[in-house]
């Protein structure tokens, strides 16, 4: 029997259409580029986790805006998340990694498509229309 575990990102673009990424510490996937996020909490609304994710990784305060592409990951161990990535706005802050992100920074397409990132990202950020096809 499958554990779901029901999880956020956020998909933050800036001015010149780059993409914000976290480097995860933690499993899954520690070591790997992908969108800030994490898991939702008890009582927490999705929109209420998202800010509340990359608040905690990246320093920023976000305001939620349309969602941007749903997927279930399996884990391999049983679990599997279930994520829901939005597309959020820069309202305030400074980017700075903290909790579970070892770095956070700006990636243009090109930079995304040649870094470490977690698998599948860069077919999700093509559906999601964030990357071009290539």
């Amino acid at each position: 029997m499958n554990q779901r575990i029901v999880a956020v990102g956020a998909l933050i673009t800036d001015d010149a259409g780059r993409i914000l990424l976290v480097l995860r510490r933690n499993e899954p996937s520690a070591g790997h580029w992908s969108l800030p996020g994490g898991k939702v909490e008890l009582g927490e609304s999705l929109e209420q986790a998202m800010i509340r994710e990359v608040r905690e990784e990246t320093g920023l305060v976000v305001t939620v805006g349309e969602p941007a592409i749903q997927l279930e990951i399996p884990v391999g161990d049983g679990r599997v998340y279930e994520v829901h990535d939005f597309r959020a706005e820069i309202r305030s802050g400074e980017l700075r990694p903290g909790d579970d992100a070892a770095d956070a920074a700006f990636f243009t397409p090109a930079e995304v498509r040649g870094a470490k990132v977690t698998d599948r990202l860069v077919e999700y950020l093509e559906q999601a229309g964030a990357l071009p096809p290539e």
